[in-house]
């Protein structure tokens, strides 16, 4: 493989252009405004700069990088040579199924189709295209470029050799690619959900606050970020989205979102994107501020 193409140019996008561009390939990188795509790839020379000021990679890298990414604001320009199509759009079923059906009628016949989806039934997205064995789950960390998981997703029909074929693409990203099987929430986020939900459940109950229950979670269990920073970082919104998934998935109650955490996207309260959410952020500022909606 070496030409990748990755719709959606937001947080994940980025992130996992940066990567295949500093590892050598040619990456087209596709969003639907050009100034989502400016903003893109001045994020990317910002973490390259960051790169370069740490020492990891030489200021020729990063110019090389740099300039293995071409962008485009048409669909059918950005995949038509594209040996790998990584869609990383919002996390929302009807999109997503969108996408692939042009991508199954836009793309060469070998591309292979991956969806960053943290949550979303491949085989329900491989079903939409005439290629389900070509279609699979990439699932990347954030940040992209610092975090070595990858979760890589089978769907009911994804064949061996594309499976392989993303083993082994993954750790030539110097990434550590771990195989699982198309259930909600594949394994990071069956784990994961469930415990921050349960820790805004427990905010929700006033067992604790917002500082206490992040607290244990870090000096107890050895966590680098307590739940509801995570919460936060990740978005509230799409843990909300990740949850109704599991929730709908499995039709089990204990994974019912937190009546907190619905409130509180629903009125606008996102975590960092919005400034706002069981902590308060300020641009420029590193202090981690509990929200005075949770101050005691």
């Amino acid at each position: 493989m070496k030409n990748i193409a990755v719709i959606g140019s937001g947080t994940m996008g980025n992130g996992i252009a940066h990567v295949f561009a500093q590892h050598g390939y040619q990456v087209s990188l596709i969003d639907i405004k050009q100034e989502f795509l400016d903003k893109a790839i001045s994020t990317i020379q910002k973490n390259l700069d960051r790169q370069v000021a740490k020492e990891l990679i030489t200021e020729s890298d990063k110019t090389t990088a740099l300039s293995n990414i071409s962008t485009f604001t048409e669909l059918s320009k950005g995949v038509e040579s594209a040996d790998l199509v990584i869609e990383a759009a919002i996390e929302n079923m009807n999109i997503k199924l969108d996408i692939f059906r042009q991508l199954d009628e836009l793309c060469p016949s070998h591309t292979i189709l991956a969806s960053n989806t943290s949550s979303i039934s491949i085989t329900k997205i491989a079903a939409a295209t005439k290629r389900p064995h070509q279609v699979i789950g990439m699932h990347f960390m954030n940040p992209v470029p610092v975090m070595k998981l990858i979760e890589v997703i089978r769907g009911y029909a994804t064949s061996d050799e594309t499976t392989s074929l993303i083993m082994d693409l993954s750790r030539k990203l110097s990434k550590v690619p771990v195989e699982v099987n198309d259930y909600p929430g594949f394994v990071a986020n069956r784990i994961l959900m469930p415990m921050i939900n349960e820790a805004i459940y427990t905010l929700y109950e006033n067992v604790a606050g917002v500082n206490e229950i992040d607290t244990v979670m870090k000096l107890g269990m050895a966590h680098p970020m307590g739940p509801l920073q995570l919460a936060d970082f990740i978005g509230l919104d799409v843990c909300l989205s990740i949850l109704r998934v599991l929730h709908e998935g499995f039709g089990n109650p204990k994974y019912a979102p937190c009546p907190l955490l619905v409130n509180m996207v629903e009125a606008g309260f996102k975590g960092v994107k919005t400034g706002e959410g069981f902590y308060q952020y300020t641009k420029g500022s590193k202090d981690l501020v509990v929200s005075p909606r949770f101050s005691n």
